[in-house]
Formats: structure tokens, C-alpha cells, sequence
């Protein structure tokens, strides 16, 4: 029988700093590209939001859901970068929150990142994440009575689906 090792992450500049100021997180691994990823619990996210917000991390470049798998959690994922005239090479952090698959709801952070908006909309839509307090969180891309989230791995096509009005 293998022994299952335990690796302890070393957290990255802003993980340090989110430490130093009494947020709590888990540091994960960076990704092969070396940016920092670290993990929040849904109740700490607006508080580490906004903090990261206020430590420098202006533009949220991305924000998506991920299925880990049927059975397993879904993530929400926001890749935040600091923009600034005098940085070589921008700073960037990954947040991820895992979420139960059953009751898969966070709060959103349209309020820290407008840009957050289409793209929470497009998670909600595909994952069925719930993001609370979005200004108009409704289907984007499916039609509004379409049952399910497409890209949910467990997700199952049905077999006709009837375009009313499509001439």
C-alpha cells in the first residue's frame, strides 16, 4: 500500500500578505506558469475581494466556473492582475472557491470588478452557480427555460428540443 504524501505549499507574496493582515485562505500550488493560486472559503470571499482590491489587484481578467468532476465540487475562479504604468511584468493571483455541488451559491463580486458581470452570467448559466447580490443574474447564453447547466460533467443533452419562433 503507497503512503500518501502531504505537501505543504509554500504561499506566494500575496498569500503572505493576506496572512500578515489576518485574512484566511489556503495557499494551493502555483500553475506552470508560476502564478500564485490561493483558496477561500465563499464566506471570506468579499472581505479577501476586497482587500486584494485594495492591495493593487485592479483588473479581474477572468472569472469562469469549473466541474471537478460528477459527485464532485464546482469551482468559481477569478484571475486578478495589477495594472500599473510602472510594473515590467503585472502582478497576477488566482482565487478559487470550491462550492458544494448541491447548494453551489457565493456572493458576487460585480461590486468590486464590474467586469464581473457577463462573465458570473456565463458561470451561472453553464455550472448553475449561484452568484447573490449580481444585478441581473439570468441566462446568457441558453434559452431562458433551458433545464440544466450544459457544462456541468454529469449533465445529460436532451434528446429534442424545440426552437419556437426561430423563422
Amino acid at each position: 500500500m503507497a503512503e500518501e504524501q502531504t505537501q505543504i505549499v509554500q504561499g506566494g507574496k500575496t498569500s503572505a500578505w493576506l496572512t500578515e493582515n489576518g485574512f484566511v485562505h489556503e495557499a494551493l500550488e502555483a500553475d506552470h506558469q508560476g502564478v500564485e493560486i490561493i483558496k477561500v472559503d465563499r464566506d471570506f470571499l468579499l472581505p479577501i475581494a476586497t482587500a486584494l482590491y485594495a492591495y493593487g489587484f485592479n483588473y479581474l481578467q477572468c472569472q469562469c466556473g469549473i466541474d471537478l468532476g460528477p459527485g464532485q465540487e464546482l469551482v468559481s475562479m477569478y484571475h486578478l492582475v495589477k495594472v500599473s504604468d510602472n510594473a515590467d511584468k503585472p502582478e497576477e493571483v488566482r482565487v478559487k472557491v470550491f462550492l458544494p455541488r448541491e447548494n453551489p451559491t457565493l456572493p458576487s463580486v460585480y461590486w468590486i470588478w464590474r467586469a464581473a458581470d457577463w462573465q458570473e452570467r456565463e458561470s451561472y448559466d453553464m455550472y448553475g452557480i449561484v452568484y447573490e447580490g449580481h444585478p441581473n443574474l439570468k441566462r446568457i447564453l441558453m434559452p431562458e427555460d433551458w433545464v440544466g447547466f450544459p457544462l456541468r460533467k454529469d449533465y445529460v443533452s436532451p434528446d429534442f428540443y424545440e426552437l419556437q419562433d426561430a423563422f
